[in-house]
């Protein structure tokens, strides 16, 4: 019988299994050299940051290390208005009758409300109006016989013709010598008070006096004059009811009561007239909330205007239960920031807007785009420059699109890559 060798049949392949799994064998191995061929270009395991050997050059940009100042900004929100309305501190007793429209400004001068139909006037100032003002009784008989001048200080209103030849300086609080009375003296209203209010007669035209700390006859010819022109009797004494003071021109907020209600203490609100931003700030994150430091404001048509920070809250508010991401949030201190370009603003009153202030700043420190950073397998962060190094940096402030770089084989001037 025939082996098959006899026959001329051609010999057995060998077992499909041990074909297999050299193939296998063989891809693996190629794989691997071509990982370590990625790494090694890569800069990533190994000495290739340390010994400084080179690999081919990989596509991509390439920049200059810059020596710059890198700053930090950081947006919040705010609110465009005109601040908290506060009550007006309105002394008069009785009914109200006559309110102004909300929003209305008023100066000094103008009528705030009307209190059994008296206007209650605003003048400006920051004494509080806490007592009547006009001349005493010993005062009132003095001014009867120095009556003919009268007529002399209306026609002029010339502020040279004062009762000054008549008094004497005398200490806060005593009578001035001179005129009729028991005792040959008489009793003379005196304090800030009245020189601020004199200020404010003077400002609105009404002369003829001497603006100092007396209330003399004069002053009373004067206010008799302004309260002509009010419609009202014409006493010369203002009542402690009769003036509201303010630091400049008001804008009317709400009306805490209708007409023919009884005057209450919050009457009628107001704030200033210059529009402002308020920002709840984190009372963690106020650093920046400095008096004086100047922010970037930014308005919903995405122009910017400059700001200010004026004051800054001292009390912390608790955020309210249920209130932003997880019901909870850091306390706020309210910071409020001033425009001094009030035309910048253009005819917004009101609106949601964005502040940006600087933070950290770091000066004369070397910089790349944020860009040209890789990750390196031994942890942080490197470079890779134009010949295909990889150099190791520690990394600085962010801000602007750049990082700060820093380490002993970074330089300015040298070509860094950014990685495509």
């Amino acid at each position: 019988m025939q082996t098959d060798h006899e026959r001329g049949a051609a010999p057995a392949p060998p077992p499909r299994g041990r074909r297999g799994r050299r193939a296998v064998l063989v891809a693996s191995a190629l794989l691997v050299v071509a990982a370590v061929a990625v790494v090694g270009a890569l800069g990533l395991g190994g000495g290739g940051a340390e010994d400084g050997s080179s690999a081919p050059p990989r596509s991509g940009s390439t920049v200059p290390v810059t020596r710059a100042t890198l700053t930090e900004r950081t947006t919040v929100d705010g609110q465009l208005g005109y601040g908290t309305e506060i009550p007006l501190p309105v002394k008069a007793t009785g009914t109200v009758t006559w309110l102004p429209a909300e929003s209305r400004t008023v100066q000094r001068g103008g009528t705030l409300l009307r209190v059994d139909d008296r206007p209650v006037v605003l003048l400006y100032g920051t004494l509080p109006m806490y007592r009547d003002l006009g001349l005493t009784a010993g005062a009132r008989q003095g001014t009867r016989q120095d009556a003919g001048t009268e007529e002399d200080a209306q026609g002029r209103g010339d502020q040279g013709l004062t009762d000054d030849a008549s008094k004497a300086p005398a200490p806060s609080g005593s009578p001035a010598p001179g005129g009729a009375g028991a005792g040959g003296t008489r009793g003379t209203l005196r304090g800030m008070d009245v020189l601020q209010f004199e200020s404010n007669l003077a400002a609105l035209g009404y002369t003829g006096f001497t603006v100092d700390e007396e209330f003399t006859g004069l002053t009373a010819r004067a206010v008799k004059r302004w309260q002509k022109s009010l419609g009202l009797p014409q006493t010369g004494t203002v009542g402690v009811g009769d003036v509201v003071y303010s630091a400049g021109e008001v804008r009317i907020g709400h009306a805490g009561v209708r007409l023919g209600s009884a005057v209450t203490e919050d009457v009628l609100t107001y704030t200033g007239t210059s529009r402002k931003v308020v920002v709840n700030a984190s009372a963690e994150e106020d650093s920046w909330a400095v008096r004086g430091a100047a922010v970037t404001i930014g308005l919903p048509d995405g122009t910017s205007v400059k700001g200010e920070v004026a004051s800054v809250g001292k009390k912390a508010t608790a955020p309210e239960e249920g209130g932003g991401e997880g019901g909870s949030g850091a306390p706020t201190v309210p910071v409020t920031i001033t425009i001094k370009d009030q035309k910048s603003v253009g005819r917004l009153e009101s609106a949601p807007v964005t502040v940006e202030y600087v933070g950290r700043e770091r000066t004369d420190v070397l910089t790349v785009p944020v860009a040209a950073l890789v990750a390196l397998a031994e942890g942080g962060h490197g470079l890779e420059t134009a010949d295909g190094r990889f150099v190791a940096v520690k990394t600085g402030l962010f801000a602007d699109g750049r990082v700060e770089v820093s380490g002993s084989a970074v330089r300015e001037g040298m070509k860094v890559r950014i990685p495509e």
